[in-house]
């Protein structure tokens, strides 16, 4: 996804992978990052992967949960 191993983790507080949100997102009919948060934890905790604008860490995330999001929306329309 986004030229990224599905392994590739994006939330690194939670360890949470593209895989794992991917999974979790599977059945939501109109997924939202509350729904990222709420089924797999990512972005709860320093909340720097959920988009680029709060990402606020010295190192900057290369994907966020916003950005798999929007991918997971393109692929269903």
């Amino acid at each position: 996804m986004l030229g990224f191993d599905n392994s590739y983790e994006v939330c690194n507080c939670k360890n949470i992978s593209i895989e794992q949100i991917i999974v979790a997102l599977k059945e939501k009919e109109k997924p939202t990052l509350r729904d990222i948060q709420d089924l797999t934890t990512a972005g709860t905790e320093c909340r720097h992967c959920i988009f680029q604008e709060g990402d606020n860490g010295k190192l900057k995330k290369k994907i966020y949960c916003k950005d798999i999001l929007n991918e997971i929306k393109k692929e269903r329309v």
